[in-house]
């Protein structure tokens, strides 16, 4: 079985290595929120759904910086199909001095690991990214 997490995140950041302009993803609702937050955070351009009924797609369009750079450089994965990684309120802790987010999943939705400090909720972390 693949993980639905770990493929999205190593494909946004191989996609972006190689300087890729769009990256096309199966449709969930879970991958869109995952995109949203990106989109938010300014990691991902903007996404958008193609197809229809039972063939749904997500084409996403990936950011750069203006000398070509990209703004994906790494991603990490934390909670794995075999570990899944809880953090309590309090435990959510910021990624590489605020440089890079920690994606959790909560009760209240898919959030960054600021939102969820916030909000002082926690949830299960899914990936770090910066």
């Amino acid at each position: 079985m693949v993980d639905v997490i770990a493929s999205l995140a190593n494909n946004l950041k191989v996609s972006n290595l190689a300087k890729k302009e769009i990256v096309t993803f199966p449709h969930s609702k879970f991958r869109e929120a995952i995109f949203t937050v990106l989109q938010k955070e300014g990691f991902i351009k903007s996404f958008a759904k193609k197809g229809k009924k039972v063939i749904k797609t997500i084409e996403v369009e990936l950011a750069y910086e203006a000398d070509g750079k990209p703004k994906i450089e790494g991603v990490q994965l934390v909670s794995k199909g075999s570990r899944k990684l809880y953090f309590k309120a309090d435990d959510v802790h910021s990624v590489r001095n605020g440089y890079g987010l920690l994606i959790l999943t909560t009760p209240s939705g898919v959030m960054t690991d600021r939102d969820a400090r916030k909000a002082k909720i926690g949830g299960e972390a899914l990936f770090k990214i910066w």
